[in-house]
């Protein structure tokens, strides 16, 4: 097995809620030694948000990181890819629905639980959180938490993609506003739960640093409990920045690496390609 290649194959740029365009990113990328950048611009697609890609930018968007692998191609490889939203009866990340743009790789997530008369972010803000959380489950956030696991799993059932993005999201918040107690054995029971549908699927999650950047968490994505209920169901792990700044591309990768360690991994993905995961010793 080769060595350890630093890469990121979670990076977000102008072209949706990134503050830096792809250039500016791969420049950076290339400073901090990183091998792979995999850009994965958020995607509804054909549907969208104000922070998502429009219709309109894909094209752009492709071109841009055509255009890139071209110029930098000798210094750095560079991945077109997208990150997914499932929405249920809208979007489903797979990719026969990105086949006129050729992605190497897609990443499925869960950001919006949608509900018959509205819908709300899971990782905006803790405000939108709890109002999310009051107007649709009576405040009942057992319940809520158990749609956020059932659509990650239910993604995994229907769709057709690469990486399961950030699969335990919605504890972005609760170190700061705890809004549930991890230890409790019905969250332990859900995590379990979801190690195994992720084992069935045959797909790879990421040790995801993204809340760290933002200071909302000390640690990555997923928890310590959860990464080491991956390891024993032999789900394979890419480590990621989910950086949405060229500064933050290799965030708290020593960190990551080190957890990944603790919970008994040995390798990590460090590419994707059509061709599948590429991995390197951790």
């Amino acid at each position: 097995m080769t060595g350890y290649i630093k890469s990121n194959l979670h990076t977000h740029s102008t072209f949706c809620d990134g503050k830096n365009t792809p250039e500016e990113n791969v420049l950076s990328a290339i400073k901090k030694g990183l091998k792979v950048l995999g850009f994965t611009s958020h995607s509804m697609y054909p549907f969208w948000t104000k922070t998502y890609m429009q219709p309109e930018d894909f094209k752009a968007y492709c071109d841009e990181i055509h255009r890139l692998q071209k110029k930098y191609g000798d210094q750095i490889k560079i991945r077109l890819a997208f990150e997914s939203d499932f929405i249920p009866g809208s979007s489903i990340p797979r990719h026969e629905n990105y086949s006129e743009f050729q992605p190497d790789y897609l990443i499925g997530s869960i950001h919006f639980i949608f509900q018959r008369d509205g819908l709300f972010a899971l990782d905006d803000t803790p405000e939108i959180l709890q109002e999310g959380a009051k107007k649709y489950y009576d405040g009942q956030i057992k319940a809520l938490i158990g749609d956020y696991f059932a659509l990650q799993k239910e993604m995994l059932e229907r769709g057709d993609f690469d990486l399961l993005g950030h699969p335990d999201l919605i504890r972005k918040f609760n170190e700061k506003f705890p809004f549930f107690d991890e230890g409790e054995s019905w969250y332990k029971d859900m995590l379990k739960d979801l190690a195994g549908a992720l084992s069935r699927s045959g797909r790879a999650t990421e040790i995801n640093t993204g809340a760290i950047s933002r200071l909302w968490l000390t640690k990555p994505y997923p928890s310590e409990y959860f990464l080491n209920l991956l390891h024993e169901a032999k789900v394979p792990l890419a480590l990621t920045a989910d950086a949405h700044s060229a500064r933050n591309l290799d965030t708290a990768f020593d960190l990551g690496r080190e957890l990944a360690k603790k919970a008994g991994y040995t390798e990590i993905i460090y590419d994707i390609d059509k061709a599948g995961y590429k991995f390197c010793a951790l």
